[in-house]
């Protein structure tokens, strides 16, 4: 009976020292757990962060993308203006060039009928002042 209670108490105490090994490895293993759930809270914490950093730059993207396109839109119609009074001009130019190059030949015709008129005219002089002469001449000679 007494080696039964002795082998007895040294099952006790193995198990005693079984249950106190299990209890510091689940201690350990509920420490580590507790390391890796804050670590992995943390992690979770960045991520979310990270998340919200780039949600927040995708939307300010999105406001400058916004800008940008109403601007383009703003320089389209700016260039279509342009383009247009462009257009208004170059006919108003082609306009005033067919004015000026009628206004020159119109210019030239009247200086080539001046130039013939002033040769006809030159011609009747010519002619008046040979006849003077020959008055002037019978008039002298008269005299």
């Amino acid at each position: 009976v007494a080696m039964e209670t002795v082998s007895l108490e040294h099952q006790i105490q193995s198990v005693q020292r079984h249950i106190a090994f299990l209890k510091k490895e689940q201690m350990e293993l509920l420490h580590g757990l507790h390391l890796e759930i804050l670590r992995l809270q943390k992690h979770c914490s960045e991520l979310t962060h990270d998340l919200e950093m780039k949600e927040l730059e995708a939307r300010q993207q999105d406001v400058l993308d916004r800008e940008l396109e109403e601007k383009c839109r703003a320089m389209e119609a700016q260039l279509q203006e342009k383009e247009k009074d462009n257009l208004e001009l170059r006919r108003e130019l082609q306009h005033k060039e067919t004015l000026v190059a009628a206004l020159r030949s119109s210019l030239r015709s009247k200086e080539r009928r001046f130039l013939e008129e002033l040769k006809r005219r030159s011609h009747r002089v010519t002619i008046l002042d040979t006849e003077l002469q020959k008055q002037t001449e019978a008039a002298a000679y008269l005299s």
